[in-house]
């Protein structure tokens, strides 16, 4: 059999090809040599003791030599494979098997300089991987009753998942009860019970089928029942691949997140993260790394399923009313915020989770609102404590996690915002502390907002004006809210108060000094690199469909010359810069002021002037190209494994990780997250239209009429009109023209901005077609406005004919009833009237004898059948004489008369019996 990996022969290779990679040639056929003699010795030994020997022999070598593992892949793998199958009763020779398997599959160290070499261990595992019978094999060995025999081979297929895991997880989920098998494992020694549950952690990862089947073989259970037999968070690394184990099973999965909260619930989960108040400070490696991995399970729970499937906020949901009635969210709080000696990474961690506990989820906002931590008597909103945990924080990943809670905490959570800024009062010297002895929220913020300009106070008010920017994020009432705060000046008696915003311009002129100070002296801060971002970004969600706070910006004119200068400023970076952009469009795109010099025409003409269009344009594209590469970085994230784990736990500041000159400083990675890219997008395209449209139409100025328009003495008033007239038309085709010109400069300087060819082909192709579609536009506003007019007027005239309509159905129904009142009225009358009468002519009135008329009737009924009696006798007489005739005359004839007679009467009695029915029908 010609086995190959690419285009390497193996056989090649075993017959001395390697050599030539690895070392002598010499060496290599030695050992060649020495592998081709053992084999041969173990599948032709008659004496078990001598092949127990050999085997000895070739798992030492393999073991010890690189070309020896290399060799002992093409020749080897057959014969011990064939051992395996037909030598199950000597066990010691089955072990030597199986641990010479694993020596062929462990990487040897290389000297060091030796690069592009081919890794033995690599080739085994490919080569020992493509035949299924193999891995069916081997999971065959799991049942035997020998300890070290399924030990080494947990620790084989173990490593063939590390070298080849797709091959691998394929074959195992294609063999009937497989990782049944592996599961059984996990009830067996301690060892072995290890072994399997390191196995199953690769063999899980990125397989969704290996985890449901794991998962239906009851693995909530068995995993939360070695954590609390190795001890919880006190445990050592079983604990740790225990975890990492349960984190592979519901990672982007809601189907088994579901199962596990249904079926053993989230209490075991909780209960590892139950510390003692005394014994926070006890923090050993592995305990912080137990945790650590408990933190990413719970972030896991509180994301939900993956982004594709559909029910992924309601698994979301759920899965946070769930672990927030378990009472987790004080052990968060714990954790985080009160335990300073724990170290920064589970701090950041159990912040983190705090912010996925509570985001979007109406009932854990207001709980966490409400929260208090500390000791009696020295309580504080857990709000509060989260703020100082921002202004404190020496390490910059504990700063980030701390206000990822209080952004999330207000991110579509208006009343929790509107909450926060209505603490926002004016400041003063003596600020007012609650009844546990702490300051309140809104005089903390305005206190580090207030810095008195050094770098220290500066971090600080930087770090508060990013939680200010969440405060107001799409919230208009906090906006104006705080807009109205003003501060006293330096001078009180020589000036007036100063708003808050003017503070926090001035703030960003003094971070902005100060950065370019620290450049020229080459000894540039961490604080430095997020500084002015952040209190720009505060001014972008500040403007941002603000128009009374853009007037408030824009009234001091020192503001506007600062923000152009900074968007000029080479020395400023791409984020500062861009920022600066987005604030001087905002002004454009949300000035609502009629004011000369603090209108958006004013502020696009400085543009226009000082700056210039394109280039304006061109700090979008060069802040968009920026953002789209912090998003590509910011998606690098990996698994808590043990390595990173063990790394985040010794991590205990990470400060300087933004001073890698590779990658951009966390923070702005945090800043800029896809929320403020997409607003950003959008912006860009509404600012161009917005200076298209101000650079196309006018000013709407009253203009002062020349003194040659005033009417001379001698011109009368009918040449006058002409005159004016004449003067009026060519000022309209001047001002047209200027128009068209003006627009069309503005659209070629948008094009040369950096605008794509899509925004491009959309609008007009020339100036002069934007304007006449700009009068177009009035026009059909104008005609759309008296139409409605119109259609108002039409609605009311017909409101009214329909309520006289119905007056009148009212009145015609009323006389109608009347009428018939009337009638019945009238014969009423008639009928007293006749009475009356009757009275008067016959005196009473005789009431007839009703015995006397029936005896009457009677009479008459009785004479008048009488009567007809007697004519019927008549009638039977005639016509018997007349029968009695005929009856003479027939038999003169020689008839039978009788027989006629019998005929006739029977003829009679059907035609009596068919009438009969007639008139029955």
């Amino acid at each position: 059999m010609d086995f190959k990996i690419g285009r390497l022969n193996l056989n090649a290779v075993a017959q001395g090809v390697g050599g030539l990679v690895f070392g002598n040639e010499n060496s290599t056929s030695n050992e060649d040599s020495y592998i081709e003699k053992y084999l041969d010795r173990i599948s032709n030994g008659v004496l078990g003791d001598d092949r127990r020997s050999a085997m000895l022999n070739l798992q030492s070598l393999v073991a010890e030599s690189s070309t020896a593992q290399m060799s002992f892949g093409a020749m080897g793998f057959p014969v011990l494979l064939n051992v395996l199958k037909e030598e199950r009763d000597d066990v010691e020779l089955i072990r030597g098997a199986l641990e010479t398997i694993l020596s062929a599959l462990t990487p040897i160290e290389t000297a060091q300089g030796q690069k592009n070499v081919v890794q033995p261990a690599l080739v085994n595992s490919d080569l020992l991987s493509r035949e299924s019978e193999n891995i069916s094999l081997l999971l065959s060995l799991l049942t035997e009753d020998d300890f070290y025999v399924r030990y080494y081979t947990l620790q084989i297929i173990t490593a063939l998942l590390t070298h080849s895991p797709n091959r691998i997880q394929e074959e195992i989920i294609s063999i009937p009860r497989g990782i049944t098998r592996l599961m059984d494992m996990l009830m067996d020694r301690e060892v072995i019970r290890n072994e399997a549950l390191l196995l199953l952690t690769y063999l899980t990862r990125q397989a969704e089928e290996i985890q449901k089947i794991v998962v239906f073989e009851g693995a909530f259970e068995k995993i939360f029942s070695i954590i609390k037999e190795e001890g919880d968070s006190e445990g050592g690394v079983v604990v740790q691949d225990s975890l990492e184990l349960l984190n592979n099973l519901i990672r982007n999965n809601a189907s088994n997140q579901m199962l596990l909260k249904e079926t053993i619930g989230f209490d075991p989960l909780v209960s590892i993260l139950k510390l003692r108040r005394g014994s926070a400070y006890n923090f050993t490696q592995q305990k912080t790394i137990n945790l650590l991995s408990v933190m990413e399970t719970v972030r896991l729970l509180l994301v939900g399923g993956s982004t594709s499937e559909p029910d992924k906020d309601s698994s979301r949901l759920a899965n946070q009313t769930a672990l927030a009635q378990k009472k987790i969210l004080d052990y968060l709080l714990l954790l985080g915020i009160e335990s300073q000696w724990a170290p920064v990474a589970l701090r950041s961690s159990a912040l983190r989770c705090i912010g996925n506990l509570v985001i979007k989820n109406p009932h854990n906002l207001l709980i966490l609102g409400s929260k208090l931590v500390g000791e009696e008597p020295h309580l504080e909103p857990a709000l509060s404590a989260t703020f100082r945990v921002i202004l404190r924080a020496s390490a910059i990943q504990e700063f980030i996690a701390a206000d990822y809670v209080l952004k999330c905490f207000c991110e579509g959570n208006s009343d929790g915002q509107e909450m926060l800024a209505s603490t926002i009062t004016q400041p003063n010297s003596n600020p007012i502390i609650d009844s546990g002895g702490s300051m309140p929220f809104g005089s903390m913020l305005l206190q580090a907002l207030l810095s008195n300009g050094a770098n220290g106070d500066l971090e600080k008010c930087a770090r508060a004006a990013c939680v200010l920017s969440h405060i107001l994020k799409n919230n208009l009432k906090c906006k104006e809210l705080v807009l109205k705060v003003e501060l006293e000046a330096p001078v009180p008696s020589l000036s007036s108060p100063e708003p808050l915003m003017h503070r926090v311009m001035k703030y960003s002129a003094i971070a902005a000094s100060s950065g370019s100070i620290d450049e020229k002296q080459n000894h540039k801060s961490e604080g430095d690199l997020y500084i002015q971002p952040l209190i720009l970004q505060l001014l972008v969600t500040w403007l941002a469909d603000c128009p009374n706070a853009v007037n408030c910006l824009l009234e001091s004119p020192g503001h506007l010359t600062y923000l152009l200068s900074l968007v000029s400023n080479p020395q400023a970076g791409i984020a500062v810069q861009g920022l600066a952009a987005i604030i001087l469009g905002e002004c454009v795109l949300y000035n609502r002021n009629n004011e000369t010099k603090r209108d958006a025409f004013s502020v696009a003409d400085a543009l226009s002037q000082k700056v210039g269009l394109s280039n304006f344009f061109l700090k979008f594209d060069e802040l968009q190209k920026f953002l789209s590469h912090l998003s590509t970085e910011g998606q690098h994230s990996q698994s808590l494994g043990r390595s990173s784990a063990a790394s985040m736990a010794e991590a205990e500041d990470v400060e300087n990780v933004g001073t890698n000159h590779k990658h951009e400083h966390p923070v702005l990675l945090e800043m800029f997250d896809s929320t403020f890219i997409r607003y950003v997008d959008k912006l860009e395209a509404e600012i161009r239209e917005s200076i298209l449209g101000i650079y196309s139409n006018t000013k709407n100025k009253v203009a002062v009429l020349p003194a040659e328009l005033e009417q001379s003495d001698k011109e009368t008033d009918r040449d006058y009109i002409k005159r004016l007239k004449i003067f009026v038309a060519s000022q309209c085709n001047e001002m047209q023209d200027l128009l068209c010109r003006n627009a069309t400069l503005a659209e070629e300087l948008v094009r040369t901005g950096g605008a794509t060819i899509s925004t491009i082909s959309q609008e007009p192709s020339s100036g002069r077609e934007r304007v006449l579609n700009e009068s177009h536009r009035r026009e059909l506003q104008e005609a759309r406005r008296c139409a409605q007019i119109l259609t108002a007027e039409k609605a009311k005239i017909e409101d009214e004919a329909n309520n006289y309509r119905n007056l009148a159905a009212k009145l015609e129904s009323d006389l109608k009833s009347l009428s018939d009142a009337y009638n019945s009225l009238e014969q009423v009358n008639f009928r007293l009237e006749s009475e009356a009468e009757e009275l008067r002519k016959g005196g009473r009135v005789q009431h007839p004898d009703i015995e006397t008329i029936k005896a009457e009737a009677r009479e008459a009924a009785e004479k008048e059948s009488e009567a007809e009696l007697n004519d019927l006798l008549i009638c039977l007489g005639q016509e018997q004489s007349k029968v009695e005739k005929l009856s003479t005359r027939l038999t003169e004839l020689g008839e039978d008369v009788d027989s006629l007679l019998e005929g006739l009467g029977d003829e009679a009695g059907l035609e009596g019996d068919d009438e009969d029915e007639d008139d029955g029908k």
